[in-house]
């Protein structure tokens, strides 16, 4: 097993995260080392010779600042992305607040119509009994009228 001396890959936050730096401005000016046009986290990851890893979980500012210079800061599309969520309880507390409404007029509207069945039941029942005579009214436009 080869005694390696660990220590010597690793630089002090301060020396790292200025390396970061100076290959992000390496790239939004294009003057890379590695040919990188596109600024991404992977891209300046590769210019300054580290693993994306690192910048996500050492050097959070510097991811955030990639995507900021990228037009889609995670902040911000956090930000919005609330903002929707809030916008889209609202609709839906007033769409149960409407179906709510709708299930109290639909329950009062089911009941005049029982009862409405049960006259024409009622009223049917009567039209058939032997003892009932219909009178036609002469009047167009006017109503028959039941005798018993």
């Amino acid at each position: 097993m080869k005694n390696k001396d660990k220590t010597a890959n690793y630089k002090p936050a301060v020396d790292r995260e200025k390396e970061l730096k100076l290959a992000i401005y390496r790239i939004e000016k294009g003057r890379a080392h590695t040919q990188e046009i596109k600024l991404t986290i992977a891209a300046v990851a590769r210019e300054a010779g580290v693993s994306r890893a690192l910048i996500h979980n050492h050097y959070p500012e510097i991811a955030e600042t990639i995507r900021q210079k990228q037009g889609r800061s995670s902040r911000a599309m956090r930000d919005v992305k609330h903002q929707d969520l809030i916008v889209e309880r609202l609709k839906s507390a007033g769409y149960r607040q409407e179906i709510e409404a709708l299930r109290a007029k639909l329950a009062s509207i089911a009941s005049i119509n029982e009862v409405l069945l049960d006259e024409n039941q009622a009223l049917r029942a009567k039209l058939k009994a032997k003892n009932v005579v219909e009178l036609v009214s002469s009047i167009p436009g006017s109503e028959s009228s039941l005798v018993s």
